[in-house]
């Protein structure tokens, strides 16, 4: 496992205190008093807020983007492929549920890298529907609106950062079956 370094901590503390206060509201000062450190020396390991911003929601949102190419390029049922994106966000939260805050709530406060970001959410959503129309024509998944079906899986999945910490004794894979069950099969079979 990769030894963190200063930089990382720094990114760490600002995505807690993002999901605390709010993107706007936290100052570089309050970053530093938080690391227990002067704000100039901050300076040493990042270039600004915008920049720990920008490390926070690209890297999880190339991360979806990683997982959803896997996905796309692999040999399963689209059953199949829903259930590993269910799978994909709820790994991806429990790794970071305050970087998902920051992607969910802080984006667009993203400068020069806010036009890439809207790229990679559009090009996730665009393979997140053409894979549940893919079930709707082989009929795995039942004749409905896709873009309503991807909303309704999408809404729960990207709130999950607010429910997954209050869950001290989460098991990903369990609480990924378990939203399987209930987004794809349905609450009532």
């Amino acid at each position: 496992m990769k030894q963190e370094t200063r930089k990382d901590e720094i990114i760490t503390t600002a995505a807690r205190l993002f999901k605390e206060k709010g993107y706007s509201a936290v100052t570089m000062r309050d970053l530093a008093t938080a690391m227990g450190m002067k704000a100039a020396s901050l300076y040493n390991h990042i270039n600004s807020k915008q920049d720990i911003l920008k490390a926070i929601i690209i890297d999880i949102a190339e991360a979806f983007t990683t997982g959803m190419q896997t996905i796309i390029l692999s040999e399963i049922s689209t059953i199949e492929k829903l259930k590993a994106i269910v799978s994909l966000h709820v790994n991806i939260t429990a790794l970071n549920t305050n970087g998902m805050a920051s992607l969910n709530n802080d984006w667009m406060h993203l400068e020069d890298q806010l036009e890439y970001y809207l790229q990679l959410r559009n090009e996730y959503e665009a393979n997140f529907l053409a894979i549940i129309e893919e079930g709707i024509s082989t009929a795995e998944v039942k004749q409905n609106n896709p873009e309503l079906i991807m909303f309704s899986m999408l809404t729960t999945l990207r709130s999950l950062y607010l429910w997954i910490p209050k869950k001290e004794d989460l098991n990903a894979k369990d609480l990924a079956q378990s939203l399987s069950d209930v987004l794809i099969e349905g609450i009532n079979n």
